[in-house]
């Protein structure tokens, strides 16, 4: 207890001084600079997108855009009810048509009638109900079908369609399908999807009932207008030959991933010389099948046509006489190709045939 007592004796003395004596603040001290920009650490480094590859420009000769381009068509087709029509004394079957509205097409392969289209006095004839579309100068089927949203291809089975597939100022066609009230003519338009049976059957422009179609042109100089029909080749195109030189790297029909193809690819380097399988008359060069770049089509007898796609360079024009083996493009990789390669297809009429079927073994 006396220890206790004296220690505390003598603490108190110095606590009562320090009481006393007056708290000094430590010194000022201004804060450091902010670092300096170079001072911070660098940031890290962004990943760069990929660029999209470059374009594959096709080149091609100067020439007018295709028919369904420059003329386009309303969808201003007429309804016609169901109806039978019992035909009078001199009646020909273009007057039913008129007086019924319906289309001649449609009203002979409704009542099996051939052509000539011949029928008599009191035969009572069924006339289809439907949306009956009155051809006009110009218009080609791709644009009657894309004014109404429908697939060229349904219109063709609708109508009864067939070679040279040239339609006819005045002609009344049937439109497959109801009518898609309360969509716009874009609307319309970008549902349809362009491929090349469209381009085959659908791609001539509507020419008067007593006008020709327009003889080929020997020359890629002399360019037909898209206003004029071009005559389909008559003259049988005999044994096709090799467009070009190299390995099938794809072959016809559907692969394993479910994907159908309509002809071969064959691999070649770039600008290898892309020649006519056959004689015949092109139908088409240009780019409108996305997927399948520089394109040219060529009609050839007896309904074959052949398909050639991928072209980096296009060297004929639409209506133009080609020869078998003359160069008509050159190779290269536009479209959806990965690769320098040429896409080959033959159709006999509608009909996608296996090229490897057609051509003289390798």
């Amino acid at each position: 207890m006396r220890r206790l007592s004296a220690v505390a004796t003598c603490l108190l003395p110095g606590l009562l001084l320090s009481a006393c004596i007056p708290q000094v603040a430590p010194p000022y001290r201004p804060a450091p600079p902010p670092p300096r920009r170079a001072d911070y650490p660098p940031p890290p480094p962004q990943r760069q997108q990929p660029l999209p590859p470059p374009a594959r420009r096709v080149e091609q000769l100067p020439a007018p855009r295709p028919a369904w381009e420059t003329r386009g068509a309303e969808a201003d087709a007429r309804d016609v009810p169901a109806q039978s029509y019992v035909v009078r004394p001199g009646d020909t079957l273009g007057e039913v048509a008129d007086r019924t509205g319906a289309g001649i097409t449609v009203i002979a392969g409704a009542n099996g009638i051939e052509p000539p289209y011949t029928i008599r006095a009191g035969q009572r004839l069924t006339i289809p109900a439907g949306r009956y579309h009155l051809v006009r100068q110009g218009q080609t089927g791709i644009a009657i079908a894309r004014a109404y949203g429908v697939e060229w291809s349904r219109i063709v089975a609708a109508n009864y369609l067939t070679e040279p597939y040239v339609l006819r100022t005045g002609q009344r066609i049937l439109i497959p399908g109801s009518s898609a009230r309360g969509s716009s003519a874009a609307e319309r338009a970008a549902a349809f999807q362009l491929d090349i049976d469209d381009i085959i059957t659908g791609g001539e422009p509507a020419i008067a009932q007593n006008q020709r179609p327009a003889a080929p042109t020997a020359s890629p100089r002399r360019v037909l207008p898209p206003s004029a029909a071009v005559a389909a080749p008559r003259i049988p195109p005999g044994r096709f030959m090799w467009p070009v030189d190299g390995q099938v790297v794809k072959h016809f029909g559907t692969g394993a991933s479910g994907e159908r193809n309509d002809g071969v690819e064959i691999g070649v380097p770039h600008n290898t010389p892309v020649r006519a399988t056959a004689d015949g008359t092109v139908a088409y060069a240009g780019e409108a099948i996305a997927a399948l770049g520089g394109l040219v089509i060529i009609k050839h007898g007896e309904g074959w046509t052949s398909v050639y796609g991928h072209a980096s360079k296009l060297l004929v024009q639409r209506g133009q006489a080609v020869k078998k083996g003359q160069t008509i493009a050159l190779s290269g990789a536009s479209g959806f190709a990965d690769r320098p390669e040429l896409h080959f297809e033959l159709r006999k009429g509608r009909a996608p045939i296996d090229p490897l079927t057609q051509l003289p073994r390798p």
